[in-house]
């Protein structure tokens, strides 16, 4: 099977692309330099000059404060070309593995993990992007598989745990919100989910929407402190603080736990605790520095 890996130099691309090593497959990874998805026809062209059997969309505009002021190529990379990979995939009676968010679900008023099937409010320009990605797959009538995630970080690129490992290392004060709840992300392991998906064959007749995170729940203070105290980071003064504290012109989701029942039911994948994901994360970000 030829697949498609769009996004594929990003966070979550690099892990696919880890997790595909020894896969019979044949993934062929892209990114804007290689193919522009926001483009229609060249996507049909790269689908059909590679056969393309599934694509795995990990391209996405995830700057969620930028998109404010930037709506229109937030709603071209978010929506516009989402519909062009289902579309291109649908033609050809191909499949999508397309990537989500937490942020198509609103703002506040909730203390449950979202589920599947509850009704989204997204309050940014990002999520409402997000959001009408998922429906331009629904709308084509594509085999599609949608993982909505949340807190994606990893070894590569910029996040949010590789931004706190430097900040708590220089400086001797630090501020961060404790009104927010959410379940930290490891891309690798989301990336081992979807290709152990792939390669398991159980995509086929279990198309739809699924949610996936860490195990486990904690605040984006508490998830700075753990962060800081497995490397050692104990000279900086971790406080907690109010999102007001911090003005924006988006409203985040205050609580943004995802269920992941319907995921491990349907594709028997075990969901690694996020404290444990994180030391396995900060022990390879060592390795690499030595």
């Amino acid at each position: 099977m030829n697949i498609l890996v769009t996004g594929a130099n990003g966070q979550l691309g690099t892990c696919i692309r880890n997790a595909a090593k020894n896969s019979r497959n044949n993934y062929i990874f892209t990114d804007v330099a290689d193919l522009d998805i926001t483009d229609s026809e060249k996507v049909v062209e790269a689908v059909d000059t590679n056969d393309v059997d599934m694509i795995i969309n990990c391209a996405a505009y995830t700057d969620v404060d930028r998109a404010e002021d930037d709506a229109e190529f937030a709603e071209s990379l978010n929506a516009e070309a989402v519909a062009n990979l289902a579309d291109a995939m649908k033609a050809r009676d191909g499949a999508l593995i397309h990537i989500s968010t937490d942020y198509v679900f609103g703002g506040a008023g909730v203390n449950t993990p979202r589920a599947e099937d509850e009704a989204t409010n997204p309050t940014s320009v990002y999520g409402a992007t997000k959001l009408r990605g998922e429906q331009a797959v629904a709308a084509s009538g594509v085999k599609a598989i949608v993982i909505r995630t949340a807190w994606l970080y990893s070894e590569y690129g910029r996040n949010f745990v590789k931004t706190m490992l430097n900040l708590t290392a220089i400086r001797p004060n630090l501020k961060v919100v404790f009104d927010q709840a959410g379940s930290p992300t490891y891309a690798q392991d989301l990336a081992d989910a979807i290709v152990a998906i792939v390669e398991s064959g159980k995509f086929e007749g279990n198309e739809g929407i699924y949610h996936y995170s860490n195990e486990g729940v904690c605040s984006w203070y508490d998830f700075t402190q753990l962060i800081a105290a497995e490397v050692g980071n104990t000279a900086c003064r971790i406080e907690p603080c109010r999102s007001d504290e911090f003005p924006s012109k988006v409203v985040r989701p205050a609580y943004s736990v995802l269920d992941k029942t319907k995921f491990k039911t349907t594709f028997g994948i075990n969901i690694p605790f996020w404290l444990d994901s994180l030391k396995t994360c900060i022990k390879n970000l060592k390795e690499n520095e030595a």
